[in-house]
Parts: structure tokens; sequence; C-alpha cells
């Protein structure tokens, strides 16, 4: 656990922000966007060595927070985990669920290719017999952390922004709970398509406590383990990646941080939505 005690000024000053998966990559983009606008920090990460790469980006822009190692998959460690930012800071204003596992194994790359292949390139339909492959663990594996950890951080911010009647809470969905492009990794997409519809339903629920709850639908965001595979696949699979997006590009963690800064101020009158950038990859 580490503490480091600044403020800033800006258009979240003075809240208390909760980021989860704040490692490198989307999530500590966040984390740094909301610090720069004056929010005050709750930094949670399974990876402590991830965990103090973001910690260094906060220290050196003189913000205040605090961080800390939890499983997000484990409503115990959740609650202990609010507990001690409620004590820090007295309350939690921001959630964002980022945390999430990603398809980046070697079988998950091998369908991911098969995947990108089959849609760029015209061959024969045929199965592509993915989900008729699948494990029991190639499927449940990935409700831990981007199901049930999503719901056990949601409920318990709640219990703390229902009572001061207001709060703002981002979950970090993806277009591949939209649609078809993740078709090779079927879990994934199942838990991300559960993230929309948690995402819908909570914001119903407790819109007349002056909540706000939305999704951002990210479609492709350069981060780590999206690089890691970046530089194993050939330039024909990079390809067929880029050839699938308008832009001809990945979007950079920045790009997506500043939406979730957006979502998180007073400055919109969203609720219930799922906002996709993706570069045109889902239009």
């Amino acid at each position: 656990m580490s503490i480091s005690t600044h403020a800033r000024a800006g258009r979240l000053k003075g809240r208390v922000a909760l980021v989860t998966g704040a490692g490198p990559g989307l999530g500590g983009a966040i984390a740094v966007a909301m610090a720069r606008e004056g929010a005050r920090l709750v930094l949670c990460d399974i990876d402590p060595e991830a965990l103090a790469a973001t910690e260094a980006q906060l220290a050196a822009l003189g913000a205040e927070y605090l961080a800390l190692r939890c499983d997000v998959s484990d409503s115990a460690a959740v609650g202990a985990m609010f507990a001690q930012a409620a004590g820090r800071f007295g309350t939690v204003d921001i959630l964002v669920n980022n945390a999430a596992r990603v398809p980046n194994k070697p079988a998950e790359e091998a369908r991911r290719n098969l995947h990108y292949e089959y849609v760029t390139t015209p061959v024969p339909r045929r199965s592509l017999g993915i989900v008729s492959s699948l494990s029991d663990d190639d499927w449940l594996k990935w409700w831990g952390v981007n199901m049930h950890g999503v719901f056990y951080c949601t409920r318990a911010a709640l219990r703390l922004m229902e009572p001061q009647r207001s709060g703002k809470i981002v979950n970090i969905a993806s277009i591949a709970g939209l649609g078809t492009g993740s078709t090779h990794s079927p879990g994934y997409s199942a838990t991300k398509a559960g993230v929309i519809s948690l995402t819908k339903t909570t914001a119903l629920d407790v819109a007349g406590a002056n909540i706000y709850v939305n999704a951002i639908a990210c479609g492709g965001v350069l981060t780590p383990p999206l690089k890691d595979y970046l530089a194993r696949a050939t330039d024909e699979q990079r390809n067929r990646l880029y050839q699938m997006m308008p832009l001809g590009r990945i979007g950079k963690p920045e790009e997506y941080a500043s939406l979730a800064v957006y979502l998180a101020s007073d400055e919109h009158y969203l609720v219930g939505q799922v906002i996709s950038p993706n570069g045109g990859l889902v239009i």
C-alpha cells in the first residue's frame, strides 16, 4: 500500500475515483487522466509491479492516491478495498470497472488468427469449430474477473454512493459484447456483453439517486497484451487486423481515457449508454 498527498485542480477536483486494473495500459491511462483533472485516486491491480508503474506516474504529477493490491473476483477482497478507500478518503465518487482478463494465451491467439483470416480472405464458408472445441475452463475462466468483479465493485461502490445521492460509474466493456469482432473468444465476448447488460440495468436502478452508470465499448486498445500479440504476429496477420479497421490503426489508451474522464464529470446527461470508440470497426 502506498499513499502520496498533493492536490490538483480540474474537472474532477476533490472527487475520489477508484480504478480497477490500474496497471500500464488503459487502466493506468484512465487513472493518470483523472489525476490530471484533480481526482484523488484509489488504484487497484492484482499485479504489484504493474501497480507500481502507475503509482510512479501519479507521484510525478503530485497526485493524491492510495494503491492497493486486489483480486476483484474475490468478493471479500473487494469489500476490504472499498473499506480502505472510504477510510482514507471518506467515500468513492467515481468507479471505473476496468479490470479484465483478455485472450492472450497461445491457443487463444491461434483462434484469433483463424478468425481474422476467415473474415478478411475470400475462402469457402465453413464452421471454424471454435465453440465446439472449447473446454469448460476456456468458458468459465472469464467470469470471475470480467463479470463477477464488475458486479462486486459496483455493489460496493453503490453502498457508498446511494446514501450520498451522487456518483459516476464507468464500465469498460468491448465491441466483443456488441457483435462478432471477437468470435475467436466466446467466453470473453459473453462477459463483455454481460457488462453491457449490467450497465443498463444498474443505470435504471440508481438514476433516481443521481448516480450515472455508463459503459465504454472499446474497440482495439494498444495495451501491453495487444502490443505483445502484434510483436509476435506475422506481417500478414497484422495486416489482416488493420484491414478490419477503417482508420487503419489501433486506438491509444489516452484516446479512451479522455472519454472516461468525460463520463466521470458533471458535463453530460448520459445514463445507461454504451459509447464505442473503435476507429470505425463497428459502425
